[in-house]
């Protein structure tokens, strides 16, 4: 068994009509699947120039990490996404099969660590960064990395995890993306929370919702544990209240 410890100092959450603190507390009494929608996250902290350049996804992620590492030098970042800019590519995709021209910005913008650059330029940030694409437990992963920064003297790390609504033709194969969502946590040194890792023996059946929403209901509610199992691993969160 493995063992991680520390705190969630801040986090800030966002999706379609999910943006308040009552907003996600009200979720996560009743959770549901959010109507499909085109809305996105205030941003109008960036220039304009520099928002035009940012998808959804990249607005999900800046909406709720910057509030997060304002007055914060030296931050480092952990970025988590299983699919990534998935949207942007498939257009891509779509220009290449029907000989449009493809636009290198587009296509610079695609990658994965795309998100990571723009937040290191618009910030002026130049801290260590990780841009992560794990599979079902992609936030588990994530937290590793982030304690794994802190152990080496970082005084906090701001972990971002990020997803968007796949387009359809991808839904056959993509299918743990209920709503377009980010999640952004503010990790710090502390005990108020142990992260645990053991095989499972027996087959765990699937979490409904991916773990970063199901995390959501641990921060509000009174129970001090959760669990996520992927595969062969079963991760135990501990909230020491």
């Amino acid at each position: 068994m493995s063992v991680i410890n520390f705190n969630i100092a801040q986090w800030r959450a966002w999706a379609p009509g999910l943006e308040s603190v009552d907003d996600w507390q009200a979720w996560s009494r009743q959770p549901v699947v959010l109507q499909a929608s085109d809305a996105a996250p205030d941003v109008s902290f960036l220039p304009a120039m520099q928002r035009r350049r940012l998808s959804r996804l990249a607005r999900m992620a800046f909406s709720v990490g910057w509030p997060l590492a304002d007055g914060r030098k030296d931050l480092p970042l952990v970025f988590v996404s299983r699919h990534g800019e998935t949207p942007r590519t498939f257009d891509i995709l779509s220009d290449l099969a029907a000989d449009q021209p493809l636009s290198p910005t587009q296509f610079s913008l695609s990658v994965h660590n795309a998100i990571i650059g723009l937040w290191s330029i618009m910030r002026g940030e130049t801290s260590e960064m990780t841009a992560l694409a794990a599979a079902g437990d992609g936030l588990e992963h994530g937290m590793l990395e982030a304690v794994a920064l802190i152990g080496e003297g970082a005084p906090a790390v701001l972990l971002v995890i990020t997803e968007e609504q796949p387009p359809q033709a991808y839904s056959r194969w993509i299918d743990d993306v209920p709503f377009p969502y980010a999640l952004g946590l503010l990790i710090t040194p502390g005990n108020d929370w142990q992260l645990s890792l053991n095989s499972a023996t027996d087959t765990v059946s699937k979490a409904h919702w991916p773990h970063a929403l199901n995390l959501l209901h641990t921060l509000f509610g009174q129970q001090t544990t959760c669990q996520h199992a992927w595969k062969n691993r079963v991760w135990t969160w501990q909230r020491n209240l």
